[in-house]
């Protein structure tokens, strides 16, 4: 049985990468940013395409780039209560 991935949108990887201490930097071609973190010099380019979900190829290397995986992501992006 496999499971199934689920992907998020531009305003939930965006939330994450500033979680994440990322900052929007500059736009790349078209409708794409670059994001970067200066602590550890990561970067990422995350696709703005509204609420569109994103390929799972892309959110996979989106989350190779932050350096997480993807029950982490989904950890950060809805923390507990508690923490609001």
């Amino acid at each position: 049985m496999s499971k199934k991935l689920l992907v998020a949108n531009y305003s939930q990887i965006t939330k994450v990468a500033k979680k994440l201490g990322f900052y929007s930097c500059r736009m790349a071609k078209g409708s794409h940013e670059i994001w970067r973190r200066d602590k550890d010099s990561r970067q990422t380019t995350i696709p703005n395409h509204g609420s569109e979900p994103l390929k799972k190829k892309t959110f996979k290397s989106i989350l190779k780039d932050f350096g997480i995986s993807v029950e982490n992501f989904w950890k950060i992006l809805k923390p507990p209560k508690w923490e609001k």
